[in-house]
């Protein structure tokens, strides 16, 4: 349902839900839009609401309204807690954000940092209604394939890298779209899986998150990107279900055990290639099996961190760790140790952090910047240990087979 146009907001796409005595309007925006800055301040200067949710997770607020968070990130325990990808989507989140704030000539996600100021400038609730952009990575990756996860690693890769302008027709789309969406390029919109998590999964969420507004919000402004509006107000409307389990669900993020299976496989089959040419061979072609297996995944994951520029303790580090794999708890990689001893040694000064959405939007201040450098040794090392299984694998089974 919508209104007449009688004022600057009600001339943008909306929508309007009636739900358990609460009045919800819901306002679709373009992320890289001035006309969505203004058509917010309107609506909300309007006196119509008592409450302004905003499609934004905690650290994406922080992101927007405190530039220099990052400085406080404690890299160490990102790297601990198996974080390192979820702050890499991150990266690759500002990087693309970055290079269409110097094309457009303003910082996407602009109407919704403006949203959350003026509804604290006037006295007015506040709910960050979006799913943490981490959960869903976690959650897009898991439901892909192993061949969909390189594509979604490419994506990343490209958004971060590429230097490209984007052509009116992107601009186009993305006004209407969705800037996780945009940021995971082509891939999202031929991925149904990535869709689900990118798109869909948010709107459910969204809904959800809107229903659990505080029990003194009887006006909600929703401000949501337009890409969302038509999704959000049917679960708004429509969804049955009690909406912390709802938001429960789509916040568990189960690791992708397909990978873990199939890693596992391979290891159980190369220890028992092993063993069978113990059996057959005697001790010297054992001996000379298990050298090969040292000797390969040493190699590729001491190869991995040098390509990543890594401190020579990390590159020891690597390759002393890496032929233990059937030995080491799950989690527990090569790139972890790496990566520790990378920051251990080149601990990343404050200016580091500061420059970091910079240097991360080109290959060069990648390696430039200590914190990127710091991710490079863990995914180029654990990128190498895992070819050195592969080939070690190959190369036992063709010493058996001669």
């Amino acid at each position: 349902m919508t209104d007449t146009p009688t004022s600057l907001w009600q001339g943008q796409p909306h929508a309007i839900v009636e739900r358990d005595g609460v009045h919800y309007t819901l306002l679709g925006t373009a992320h890289v839009s001035h006309s969505s800055v203004e058509a917010v301040e309107d609506a909300i200067d309007s006196g119509g609401f008592d409450t302004v949710a905003v499609e934004l997770d905690q650290a994406r607020l922080q992101a927007l309204t405190d530039p220099d968070s990052l400085a406080r990130l404690d890299l160490v325990q990102v790297i601990r807690k198996g974080k390192v990808a979820m702050f890499a989507a991150n990266l690759a989140l500002a990087a693309y954000q970055r290079r269409l704030a110097e094309q457009l000539g303003i910082e996407p996600g602009a109407e919704l940092k403006r949203a959350a100021a003026v509804a604290k400038e006037r006295g007015l609730g506040l709910e960050l209604i979006d799913r943490e952009v981490g959960l869903t990575f976690r959650r897009a990756s898991g439901n892909l394939g192993f061949f969909g996860r390189l594509k979604l690693a490419s994506g990343l890769v490209a958004g971060l890298l590429s230097s490209e302008e984007m052509d009116e027709e992107e601009i186009e789309k993305l006004k209407e779209g969705d800037i996780l969406e945009s940021t995971f390029g082509e891939f999202a919109q031929s991925s149904p899986a990535l869709y689900e998590s990118v798109i869909a999964e948010r709107d459910r969420y969204m809904a959800a998150r809107l229903r659990e507004a505080p029990p003194g919000a009887k006006r909600v402004l929703a401000v949501v990107g337009a890409g969302h509006l038509a999704g959000l107000a049917r679960h708004l409307a429509e969804d049955s279900e009690a909406p912390r389990a709802i938001r429960e669900r789509l916040e568990h993020a189960p690791p992708a055990r397909s990978l873990r299976w199939i890693g596992t496989a391979i290891m159980v089959l190369i220890l028992a290639m092993i063993v069978w040419g113990y059996w057959q061979g005697g001790a010297e072609v054992g001996r000379q099996l298990v050298l090969q297996w040292v000797v390969i995944t040493a190699g590729f994951a001491a190869l991995g961190t040098i390509l990543a520029a890594g401190h020579p303790l990390g590159v020891l580090a690597a390759a002393v760790s890496a032929p233990l794999k059937p030995f080491r708890p799950p989690g527990v990689s090569p790139g972890l140790f790496s990566a520790l001893v990378e920051a251990h040694f080149r601990k990343p000064a404050y200016g580091d952090f500061l420059a970091l959405r910079n240097d991360s939007a080109n290959l060069r201040g990648w390696y430039r910047n200590r914190v990127s450098r710091t991710l490079l040794n863990f995914i180029l090392t654990n990128l190498g240990s895992s070819l050195g299984v592969w080939v070690a694998g190959l190369r036992i089974a063709g010493r058996l087979m001669s």
